[in-house]
C-alpha cells in the first residue's frame, strides 16, 4: 500500500518530491522515484507483503524498459508468479514484479488478470506511453489531469495540487453535483481539467493524447436458479476472499461494528487464521448511534481480541482540522469522523484492516430498497388522499436521534416526486434543485441551468445489461455511492494514519455472483440482505444477524445544535460566505435557523456546507 504521483512534462526531482510527500502519510516506510527526460514517477511506500529492500519502487524489469509505480494489493499474484517463474528472474517477494513482468508478456491484458485493489501507473520506454489503470470497485483512488499541457497524476488530488502548474479554478459543474450528491462523483474532480480515473478502465498518454478503455464492468445476466447452490457458492467464495486477504508481513486486525457485514468478516477471518484475530470498535456516548455494545457481543462470541474506544464530542470536535487535512476535496460524509478516529485506535496494534465494506450495496442493505417498495405502492394511492397524508406528515415534531421516524418520512416525501430514476439520489442527497437555487447567487445558477446534473446516473445505467429495477439500483450504489464516498472515506481517513484497509466483499468473485443472484435471494418481503442473514444462520448469533441497522455515522444533528454549534456559525458566518462569493448567505442562514430553532432537521445541508466551507478555507482561501 502506498502513494503514488508523477508528471509527464515540465518536472523535476524537486517537483515529484514535493507531489509525492504531499502524500507521504500513505507511505511512511519508503519513498523512491524515477526520472527519464520528462517524465517523472514517484512513489511512497507502506511495507505489507516483502518488507525488504527488493521492495522499493519505483520497480523495473530486467532490462529497465518497464517502470511501476502501485498502489493497492494483488491477490491471485502467487499463482500468477508461477505461470512466469519460467521466463523472468524474480528479484522480490512482492506483487508489483509480478505486474510488470505480466505486462511484458500480454501487454495490456494484465489489468484482466490482476485481482485485487489497485491503482497502477506504468512507464513503458520502448513505446513511450503512460499507462494508468484502477482496479474494478474503485477501491483505490487514482486522480489525473493536465494543466499548461503537462500530464499529472497521483493517489490523492493534493499531489496534482503540488505541481507548479495546477491550475486551482473550481469546475462550477462539479460544485453543483458535491451539494447534491455530497461528494463529486467520478470522473469531475473540484478542479477543472482534472479527473478521477473510472474503475475498470486504464488510460494511455502517449504526450499528446489520452486514450480510454474499460477492461471490466458489472454484470448482473444471466441469473442464479438454485438457492441453495447459490448460498453454497456465497460461503466459499467469501471464505476464500476473507483468506487471501489475511496475507501479511505486518499485523492485521478486523473493523467489528457489530453489524452483519463486519460480524460476517470476522466469523470467516476467525475461522481461517491460525492465531486469536483482534477486533476494532469505537462507541458514541449517545445511544441512538452507539453499536459497541453489539460487537462487544461478537467479538466475545468468535474470541478474538477486542479493543474498544468510546468517543466523546471533543474528540470528535478536536479531529475537525485533520479531516480538511486529508479531504483535499469536499465529501460531505461525517462519519469520515468516526472512520478516522477508529483507523487511528487500530494503527496502535496492526497495520492492515479488513473491514465488511460492500455489502448493503452488493445484498440490498439500505432502507431505501425498502423505500423504493413503498414508493411504489404509494404512488398508487389516490393523490387526495396522498395530499392529506402529507399535510400531516408537516406537522410531525422534529427529531434530531439516528435515523428517526420523522426524518425517514420527511425524505421520503421530499424525494418521492420526479423522476423515478433519480428518486433514490433524491432521497440520498443534501440540497435537491429548489434548495440548490436558492443557495448559489444568481449568476451560477444560471451557468449551471443546462447542465444535466444526474448524468453519471444515467451513463451507469445505459451500461446496465439488465432492465430490472434493483439491479440498476444496485449498480447506482456500487458505482455511484459506494465507491465516491464510502469508500473516499475509509481510504482517506485510513491512509492518513498509514493504515491499510481491505473490504472482503469486494472481491471479483462476490460481487459477481451477488450482481448474478436474483433479487429475491436478497431482499424478500422487505426483508434486506436475505442470503446473508440465512449464510450465517448458526454461525453468529440470531440477534446479531437480525438486528436493526444503524449505521456508521455520529450524531451531527445534536452537535450542529449543542457542542458544534458555535463552531458552525462560525465558519459559516456571512462575512465567510461572501469572501467565497459562490453562496446567498440570508438563504444560509435560513437553513441555520430553522435547524437551531428545531423546526427542521437540516443536518445534511448544513454538514455539506459546513466542510465545503472549511475545505475552502484549507485549500484555497
Amino acid at each position: 500500500m502506498c502513494g503514488i504521483a508523477g508528471y509527464w512534462g515540465e518536472g523535476n526531482e524537486q517537483t515529484l518530491n514535493r507531489m509525492v510527500d504531499s502524500i507521504s502519510y500513505r507511505g511512511p516506510d519508503d519513498k523512491g522515484f524515477y526520472i527519464n527526460k520528462n517524465v517523472g514517477i514517484a512513489q511512497r511506500r507502506l511495507s505489507i507483503i516483502d518488507l525488504s529492500q527488493a521492495g522499493h519502487q519505483p520497480m523495473s524489469n530486467e532490462d529497465k524498459t518497464v517502470w511501476i509505480v502501485f498502489n493497492g494489493e494483488i491477490y491471485n499474484f502467487l499463482e500468477l508468479k508461477e505461470s512466469l517463474s519460467n521466463k523472468h528472474k524474480f528479484k522480490s517477494l512482492t506483487d508489483t514484479e509480478v505486474i510488470i513482468h505480466l505486462y511484458e508478456e500480454i501487454g495490456l491484458e494484465v489489468f484482466e488478470k490482476i485481482q485485487g485493489m489497485f491503482a497502477i501507473v506504468i512507464y513503458d520506454l520502448n513505446k513511450n506511453r503512460l499507462i494508468l489503470a484502477r482496479d474494478r470497485m474503485g477501491k483505490k483512488p487514482l486522480y489525473w489531469g493536465i494543466h499548461n499541457k503537462i500530464f499529472l497524476f497521483g493517489s490523492e488530488l493534493k499531489a496534482l495540487v503540488a505541481h507548479s502548474q495546477f491550475k486551482k479554478e473550481i469546475d462550477l459543474e462539479s460544485l453543483n453535483k458535491y451539494f447534491l450528491f455530497e461528494y463529486i462523483p467520478t470522473p469531475h474532480s473540484i478542479f477543472i481539467n482534472t479527473y478521477k480515473l473510472e474503475a475498470g478502465t486504464y488510460i494511455i498518454w502517449d504526450g499528446e493524447n489520452v486514450e480510454k478503455e474499460v477492461f471490466w464492468r458489472p454484470k448482473f445476466l444471466p441469473k442464479k436458479c438454485s438457492f441453495d447452490d447459490t448460498i453454497d457458492d456465497l460461503d466459499k467464495v467469501i471464505q476464500k476472499a476473507v483468506s487471501d486477504r489475511l496475507v501479511s508481513d505486518v499485523p492485521l486486525g478486523i473493523f467489528l461494528s457489530g453489524g452483519l457485514d463486519s460480524s460476517l468478516i470476522s466469523y470467516y477471518a476467525s475461522e481461517a487464521s491460525k492465531t486469536k484475530i483482534k477486533t476494532f470498535s469505537i462507541g458514541f456516548k449517545e445511544k441512538s448511534f452507539d453499536e459497541s455494545i453489539y460487537a462487544s457481543e461478537v467479538a466475545r462470541y468468535l474470541n478474538t481480541e477486542h479493543y474498544e474506544k468510546i468517543v466523546s464530542v471533543q474528540e470528535c470536535l478536536d479531529v475537525l482540522p485533520k479531516i480538511v487535512d486529508l479531504l483535499d476535496e469536499p465529501m460531505a460524509d461525517a462519519s469520515i469522523v468516526p472512520t478516522y478516529i477508529l483507523s487511528k485506535f487500530a494503527r496502535e496494534k496492526v497495520t492492515v484492516a479488513l473491514g465488511g465494506d460492500g455489502g448493503d450495496e452488493l445484498f440490498c442493505g439500505y432502507d431505501t430498497f425498502i423505500a423504493h417498495r413503498l414508493a411504489f405502492i404509494y404512488e398508487k394511492i389516490p393523490s387526495f388522499i396522498r395530499v392529506f397524508i402529507e399535510k400531516l406528515i408537516k406537522f410531525l415534531p422534529t427529531s434530531f436521534s439516528n435515523m428517526s421516524f420523522d426524518f425517514k418520512i420527511k425524505k421520503f416525501i421530499g424525494g418521492f416526486y420526479g423522476e423515478e430514476r433519480y428518486r433514490n439520489q433524491r432521497w440520498l442527497g443534501s440540497f435537491d434543485k429548489q434548495e440548490r437555487n436558492k443557495l448559489f447567487k444568481k449568476e451560477i445558477v444560471e451557468v449551471l441551468q443546462k447542465e444535466n446534473e444526474f448524468e453519471e446516473i444515467d451513463n451507469y445505467l445505459n451500461q446496465c445489461d439488465s432492465k430490472d429495477f434493483y439491479d440498476r439500483l444496485g449498480l447506482e450504489y456500487q458505482r455511484l455511492y459506494m465507491m465516491d464516498q464510502v469508500l473516499v472515506k475509509v481510504d482517506r481517513a485510513s491512509m492518513y494514519t498509514s493504515l491499510e484497509v481491505r473490504a472482503p466483499l469486494l472481491d471479483t468473485r462476490v460481487v459477481d455472483l451477488a450482481n448474478h443472484m436474483p433479487v429475491s435471494f436478497k431482499f424478500r418481503n422487505f426483508q434486506k440482505k436475505y442470503i446473508l442473514k440465512k449464510l450465517m444462520k448458526n454461525k453468529l448469533p440470531e440477534n446479531i444477524i437480525y438486528r436493526k441497522k444503524k449505521g456508521f455515522g455520529m450524531p451531527t444533528g445534536e452537535w450542529i445544535r449543542g457542542d458544534m454549534k458555535e463552531e458552525i456559525l462560525k465558519t459559516l458566518r456571512k462575512e465567510s460566505l461572501d469572501k467565497i462569493g459562490l453562496f446567498n448567505s440570508s438563504y444560509v442562514q435560513e437553513v441555520l435557523d430553522n435547524h437551531m430553532n428545531g423546526k427542521q432537521d437540516n443536518r445534511k445541508q448544513i454538514w455539506t456546507l459546513f466542510i465545503f466551507v472549511m475545505w475552502w478555507n484549507k485549500w484555497l482561501k
